[in-house]
């Protein structure tokens, strides 16, 4: 018996067309090609197979045969891709055709391989290849490894301020700079790594120049005198330097930016707009320092600000255990634990992920809507004013 409702999702799917959330697949396709979607949808952001449907959009619907075609799919979800994935299957009748929806989540455990050991991708209605980046990525968002702990190339304990780190360790008792012994103490604590090249969070933290071998580890501003990027621009700025020097540097511009409209009241000045405290744009910038991806070489974290609200853009995206709704109660996860735990010995952050929801809480006490979002590979949070 056909179900109008869910003839009707059908049919406004398939008009969209396949694209990189959603492919069709004829009933004669094989089991590796469905595999490879199975693959590809969950090491992106998951997706939608109709089997049963034709590239061009066709419904030929699958043959009511003896056949579990249920079964089948579940069977490669299961025995053709590594590790195994999680689907829900659901049959739809469509004018005396069968069809089946099959959704793929955005995989938990990536990166997936098909049992040929091809780690694909999705890009667009097409899939592909991981290239060395991406599946560097993959295996970050995972927990694999954590690309703070890498060395940089061409650098040594050269390239580190030492007065900065003596000041560092003297809060813990350690008189650094009269230690016989300085690499070995930077090694132990993911300074340097074995080889004395500096960490990438060596270098962020504690580096005289990080920028020399980082290029774009830093902040760009830019102050528009409207609500849209195309209007004129008030004030930009780009912030180098180590990481606490950064989010100090940004959190003044932003304050100098930030229009506080007032009137007197007797004989006191009064605020008309509410005014976010200090602490949430601070959160912000840390957050955005701490757990960017810093595997993505080619872009800087963004700040723009608008006459209606203020955008934090932070190179790459959330880990596969956490959400958008997650991390509005706190759940966090740290893709860089080497400057998280700098950072929080620095006074920066307490790890406990009290910060975004504090943010979300400050701005619902004002009846404004933090947005949360996730594009393509990087991560935003809108404040609104």
């Amino acid at each position: 018996m056909e179900n109008i409702t869910a003839s009707a999702n059908l049919d406004k799917l398939i008009a969209q067309g396949e694209n990189s959330g959603l492919e069709f697949k004829s009933v004669k396709v094989s089991v590796d090609k469905i595999a490879k979607e199975f693959v590809a949808f969950s090491n992106s952001q998951g997706g939608i197979l109709l089997l049963g449907v034709e590239d061009n959009g066709d419904i030929t619907g699958v043959e009511e045969s003896n056949k579990n075609y249920e079964e089948w799919i579940t069977n490669i979800a299961r025995n053709n891709v590594n590790p195994p994935i999680d689907i829900e299957i659901e049959q739809i009748h469509y004018h005396n055709k069968l069809i089946y929806k099959v959704e793929i989540a955005k995989g938990k455990d990536k990166p997936y391989q098909t049992y040929k050991h091809q780690f694909l991708i999705r890009i667009g209605s097409t899939n592909r290849i991981a290239t060395q980046a991406e599946l560097m990525r993959l295996f970050q968002q995972s927990g694999v490894f954590h690309y703070d702990q890498i060395a940089v190339d061409r650098t040594s304990i050269k390239d580190l301020n030492l007065n900065k780190i003596d000041q560092y360790f003297d809060n813990y008792q350690i008189d650094f700079l009269q230690e016989e012994n300085h690499e070995s103490i930077l090694i132990n604590t993911d300074i340097l790594t074995e080889s004395g090249q500096a960490t990438i969070a060596g270098l962020l933290i504690f580096g005289i120049n990080p920028q020399r071998y980082l290029h774009n580890a830093s902040i760009s501003f830019a102050h528009f005198a409207g609500s849209d990027i195309t209007e004129e621009l008030i004030d930009k700025q780009v912030v180098t330097g180590n990481l606490d020097f950064q989010i100090d540097t940004m959190l003044a511009i932003i304050k100098n930016n930030i229009l506080n409209p007032s009137i007197i009241k007797g004989a006191k000045t009064v605020n008309t707009n509410f005014i976010y405290p200090d602490k949430v744009f601070r959160e912000l910038l840390v957050n955005a320092c701490v757990h960017r991806n810093y595997a993505i070489s080619g872009s800087r974290i963004r700040i723009f600000m608008y006459d209606d609200r203020i955008e934090f853009i932070s190179p790459g995206r959330l880990p596969n255990s956490v959400s958008i709704e997650k991390i509005k109660l706190g759940v966090s996860y740290a893709p860089n634990p080497i400057i998280v735990k700098f950072m929080e010995n620095l006074r920066y952050i307490d790890k406990l992920g009290r910060g975004l929801p504090m943010v979300y809480r400050t701005a619902k006490q004002q009846n404004k809507e933090v947005i949360f979002q996730e594009i393509g590979e990087e991560f935003s949070v809108t404040l609104p004013f």
